[in-house]
């Protein structure tokens, strides 16, 4: 993954793209989070609760520069140990994954992701 030293606006890459692709094959979008969203609980995202549930990349290092931290609700609750998972997020998978569509699911809980990722050991 290459990041960006600056924020593109989608409307300047979109247009670059040959035929057929799909944005989301290629190009990582980042927004703010909303208040009407599924996983919002209070002021707090579950979503990333879920995700840290999850080991750390074995390649955890200094996190790059992110010009969206500043603003960034995972930020704010949780500290660079959502800067590391946050390559992993996806918003499309590709084939069936088991792990990552309980991660997805707001009714999951990080008790039940800690769970199954022990049995699955």
């Amino acid at each position: 993954m290459t990041y960006l030293a600056d924020p593109v606006p989608a409307s300047e890459v979109l247009g670059s793209l040959p035929a057929g692709i799909a944005p989301t094959r290629v190009l990582r979008f980042a927004s703010h989070c909303v208040s009407a969203c599924v996983n919002r609980r209070g002021d707090d995202c579950a979503l990333v609760e879920r995700v840290l549930t999850l080991p750390p990349p074995a390649d955890a290092r200094a996190v790059p520069r992110c010009h969206l931290r500043a603003k960034c609700q995972w930020w704010q609750q949780t500290g660079v140990d959502a800067c590391h998972r946050c390559p992993a997020v996806t918003t499309a998978t590709f084939q069936e994954d088991e792990l990552a569509t309980l991660v997805a699911d707001p009714s999951t809980t990080p008790e039940q992701l800690a769970a199954w990722i022990a049995a699955s050991d």
